[in-house]
This record gives structure tokens, sequence and C-alpha cells, in this order.
């Protein structure tokens, strides 16, 4: 691709992408988007009379960047371009052309936070009726489906679990999460009946006489792999005709999700999902928060 911007700076660009391509070692694609993104920002440094590295100023960056979005580009977009400008005066900075990077005290443009996608409640009901159970497989993957949307629990949570690790009485699944931080979380009766399910006689023949300390086990007697259980969770979803994109992490927005709406307190969604901060569960209440003005919308008779 043709990458040598017009103006003065022709010289510093090659060096730069030479300097990404050799002694960053950087894949042709990533060099081609650096290159993009830098040929608008220097030829818009020429176009304001700047002649060399140490004439930039902030303002020139700034206003580089409010070009961008009133040309419609996107927030995401935007940000994209500050880190490819931050990066190539980190180089100029190194290279000993610039003395302080003029873009370093400017904000990122402020990303819309996306809200996370949910299966409805009759979407999961398909989703759970979707297993055979009268195979070994189906009544495993019945009782895993049951567990994660009963408990919130991260695949990877899921997949570890010991046979030791869910107790009937009171109805609690013991989860080591991340960091090695153990959690309780309740489970509930549906889910606990699939388990048990699974225990008298399912898992044993997937075991074939063989000893597992995990409680989700694959034919070969190994614990069921995340890949494997997001693969079957997929079959599943289009055998029961959903069309939204399935994963397991979405059966974990489901379970927050459907419990903000029922009334449970964000402390308690917080404790359950392992969460460390807060923060990270408050992206369930603006889920829940559309979904109010939606039946606002629907039900109101002068919405």
């Amino acid at each position: 691709m043709a990458t040598d911007p017009p103006g003065a700076f022709g010289p510093l660009f090659d060096l730069f992408l030479h300097h990404l391509r050799v002694e960053r070692n950087l894949a042709a694609n990533t060099v081609d988007s650096y290159a993009l993104d830098l040929k608008g920002y220097l030829s818009a440094l020429g176009r304001s009379g700047v002649a060399g590295a140490r004439e930039i100023a902030p303002e020139h960056v700034q206003g580089h960047l409010d070009s961008l979005r009133e040309g419609g580009l996107s927030a995401r977009s935007t940000a994209r371009h500050l880190a490819a400008i931050r990066t190539f005066h980190r180089f100029l900075i190194s290279d000993g052309k610039l003395e302080e990077d003029p873009a370093a005290e400017l904000a990122p443009p402020k990303q819309p936070r996306r809200l996370p996608e949910v299966l409805s409640v009759a979407e999961i009901d398909a989703l759970l009726a979707a297993p055979d159970e009268a195979t070994p497989e189906g009544a495993r993957d019945r009782a895993m489906i049951e567990l994660m949307y009963a408990s919130g629990l991260r695949v990877s949570e899921l997949c570890a679990l010991r046979a030791g690790d869910v107790h009937r009485d009171p109805g609690l699944v013991r989860v080591l999460g991340k960091g090695n931080k153990e959690r309780v979380v309740p489970v509930g009766e549906i889910a606990l009946a699939k388990i048990e399910s699974y225990l008298a006689g399912a898992r044993a023949a997937l075991l074939r006489g063989r000893t597992s300390p995990h409680l989700f086990v694959s034919r070969r007697g190994g614990r069921m792999s995340r890949v494997t259980f997001w693969t079957r969770l997929k079959r599943y979803a289009l055998g029961a005709g959903i069309r939204k994109n399935v994963s397991p992490h979405k059966l974990r927005h489901s379970f927050a999700t459907h419990l903000l709406e029922r009334g449970a307190d964000l402390r308690s969604v917080q404790a359950m999902l392992g969460h460390a901060d807060i923060g990270t569960t408050q992206i369930y209440t603006h889920v829940d928060g559309r979904r109010l003005r939606e039946v606002h919308a629907r039900h109101h008779p002068r919405a």
C-alpha cells in the first residue's frame, strides 16, 4: 500500500514503519493499520503549518481528533487513532526528535459501554429442554446448563467443579474463582435435582469404571473442557431455534439480569458472580433499566 504522507514528516514516517516491522516485528496488517491512521494525522499537521516534530502542540492533536469525530468516526475508532499517534510520538522521543508527548494529557474519547445481550426466560427454557437426558452426555449437559444458569458460574469454574463441591443440603456450591478466591453460591432445587440425576447414573456411564475427582466428566474420563461445553451449548441453541449467539458467558449474563429484574439487590448479585468490584456488576442495572423502559413504552398510555 502507498504509505508516504505529504510534507516534512515523510522520512520520520518511514523510519517509524521500519521500527514497527523490524524492531518490534509487528504483523504486516498491524503496520498497515498504523500507517493508515497516521497518514491522516501527519497530513493534518502539514495543513496546520507544522514543519517539524518539535512544533507539534496538544491543540494540533486535539484538532485532528475533533475533525475525525465530526467526520462521523466512532469513539472506538477515534481512540485507536489516538493510540497510534501516541505510539508515533513515543518513537520520536526515543529517537531524540521530540522531548515529550504532546498527546500525553489528552483523554481518549468516552466509548459507550456495550450492554451484554441476554437470553429471555423462554429462550432459557428452550435451551434447557434441548439435551437428550436419555443419553449420558445429554444428562450431563442438562445438569451443567441448569447449574450454570442457576448459579452464574464462569465456564472455567463450572468445568473445574469437583464432585464434593455441590452440597444438596443446604443447597450450595463451593467455587474456586479468579485469584483462587473461594465463594459459596446458592443453587436452586431444579438444578440440584438434575445434578443428582446425573450422579445417579450418567456420570458412572461416562467414566466406565474409571475414577475422577471432577463433577462433570467426558467419555474419556477427564473433566469436561470449556471448549467442548461451549461447542455443545451452541449446538443445543441452534437445535432449540435460538437465533442469538449463545455462549457460556451469555448464560452468566442472563443469570444476573433475571435476578435483578425480579428484585435481587446488586450486592447479592455481586457476591454470587464473584466480582471484586461492584462497578463490574453495575452494568446489569443498565440492562434492567433498558427492560423497564421497554415495558413502559409498550404499556403506558402516554408513552
